[in-house]
């Protein structure tokens, strides 16, 4: 039976998963579409990639030479070390690239090389991925696909070009680690963008660690155990059960998301590393045009974002520009990023990001200078634009130079989600069945359709690309697909290596829900 005859009843198991090196692509279009197959079998190869660095102590060398480019050479150090952070007086002994819950923000400009070099001090391996980015393979940080996780110990280095603008963000791909603080945003600045008289970076998190739980016992919880996450594996997952409260006692329930919201109802929702009890303040001048570029850094929770007293122009769509449509409130999922701009209003304003489903939020205020210095919004104060109809993704339209061109797809493929909340704390509840396992060549356009059958939505990540959402055409890397719902991509085949597709719910990954692109 080959892989797109296997019936949705039959997913594939981790274990083989991984050993077909299984990672990769994505999906979008809500009702049907014709779906063809992957064409004649043929034996599975690894793709021709560049040499992969050392993972031992000491420094390793790079992947490769870095890349040409027109633009200037940004050399960037990250330390990944436990490390305690205060969260509005509750401390946390977590894992980050610095002193608080999120790592640096990181700003370069279109066309310039990122030369990046990585020390890991954690007791576990680590890697850090640039999502969103279309880079060379080699530096795309996951572990046992493009290189080795880096040891304890090590230190890691590898550059690459800047090839898009955009609001992007980079985070550890091992094991359940996204779910501590190794993270932190990324912004790729055009030359050519005329900007917004303000510009500000949002990330917005889900936060267990420390705070009487960690992430690798949440996960053995929810059916996780020591060494089934093969090639992203944490050490020490499956240790523990889950810890009282974190788990629900009724489901979590969202119309907008179809369905259920989560597996976990999280302690603290952060904005920008701050918990509501201690809310960041942007300052504006009245009039204002501000461009705020959101990212969803969390590992189980959508947020339905807002401004009171003000709507929101959305521009771009995962780092990619969409023509502007104004909304009163907008839902992310987990990976996906919106820039918006909002014309600021006299005063001081809530900024909440409500976490969809689910109780609680994160939260921060919006004054302008003319505003009296101890005006703010009540902590807790959610925008009335929350409860109004959010932005739906039939509503974007990809700018005219984004727009993928025109073409029959020359190699199609079809996957299937599977997975029951009924099945918490059962080993591989959360799986990807079918075209696990896809093999493309260089210049083919492609078509990928994902069928979700299970109970909970699922925002989908591909690397190394971007797609054109089927229907619209809006061009992304993660998109949510709701229970019960079709979608389908196109992209083209024109960044060759071994990439990974896979769920961006940080629980669904570990479990199983992954699949692999490779090159002919």
């Amino acid at each position: 039976m080959s892989d797109n005859e296997r019936p949705p009843s039959a997913p594939l198991s981790r274990r083989k998963l991984l050993a077909a090196g299984a990672l990769g692509a994505a999906g979008v279009i809500a009702g049907g579409l014709a779906i063809g197959h992957q064409g004649q079998a043929r034996p599975p190869a690894r793709p021709a990639t560049e040499p992969l660095p050392s993972p031992s102590g000491g420094d390793a060398a790079p992947a490769t030479a870095p890349l040409r480019a027109g633009g200037a050479l940004r050399r960037i150090t990250l330390t990944a070390a436990p490390a305690t952070v205060d969260l509005a007086g509750r401390r946390a002994a977590t894992w980050t690239y610095g002193n608080g819950a999120t790592g640096p923000e990181i700003r370069v400009r279109r066309g310039d090389t990122l030369a990046v070099t990585v020390t890991n001090r954690l007791p576990d391996p680590t890697t850090v991925h640039w999502h969103g980015l279309a880079i060379r393979n080699a530096s795309d940080g996951v572990p046992g696909l493009t290189q080795p996780a880096i040891a304890p110990g090590a230190r890691y280095t590898t550059s690459f070009v800047v090839p898009d603008a955009g609001t992007y963000w980079y985070h550890s791909h091992h094991g359940v680690q996204l779910d501590r603080g190794l993270y932190g945003p990324l912004v790729v600045e055009d030359p050519d963008d005329p900007g917004a008289d303000l510009d500000r970076v949002i990330v917005l998190d889900d936060w267990l660690d420390g705070l009487g739980a960690t992430p690798d016992a949440v996960l053995g919880g929810l059916g996780g155990a020591p060494g089934m996450a093969g090639m992203h594996g944490a050490a020490h997952a499956g240790q523990g059960a889950v810890p009282s409260g974190l788990l629900p006692p009724a489901p979590m329930i969202s119309s907008a998301l179809g369905g259920l919201a989560g597996h976990i109802a999280y302690p603290l929702h952060l904005l920008n590393g701050r918990p509501p009890a201690d809310r960041h303040t942007f300052r504006a001048g009245p009039g204002d045009r501000v461009r705020l570029r959101l990212i969803n850094a969390g590992s189980d929770t959508a947020y339905r974002f807002a401004v009171g007293g003000h709507e929101l122009t959305v521009t771009h769509a995962d780092g990619w520009r969409v023509e502007p449509v104004t909304v009163p409130t907008l839902i992310i999922g987990m990976g996906e990023r919106y820039d918006v701009t909002v014309t600021v209003r006299s005063g001081a304003w809530p900024v909440y990001a409500a976490a969809e489903g689910k109780p609680g939020g994160a939260a921060a205020v919006l004054r302008t200078t003319d505003a009296a210095v101890r005006s703010a919004p009540p902590a807790g104060t959610r925008p009335g634009e929350l409860a109004r109809e959010p932005l739906a993704y039939d509503r974007l339209r990809p700018a005219a130079h984004t727009t993928l061109a025109g073409r029959d797809p020359d190699r199609e493929f079809r996957m299937f989600l599977t997975g029951s909340m009924g099945k918490a704390g059962v080993a591989g509840a959360w799986q990807l069945a079918g075209d696990t396992a896809m093999r493309v060549h260089k210049g083919e356009r492609v078509r990928i359709t994902v069928v979700n059958y299970s109970e909970v939505f699922h925002p989908m990540h591909l690397h190394g690309h971007t797609f054109a959402v089927a229907g619209p055409g809006t061009r992304r890397d993660t998109v949510t697909v709701l229970p019960g719902q079709a979608l389908g991509i196109d992209f083209d085949a024109t960044n060759p290596g071994a990439w990974m597709y896979h769920c961006h719910n940080t629980y669904h990954t570990a479990m199983g829900m992954m699949a692999t692109l490779t090159y002919r």
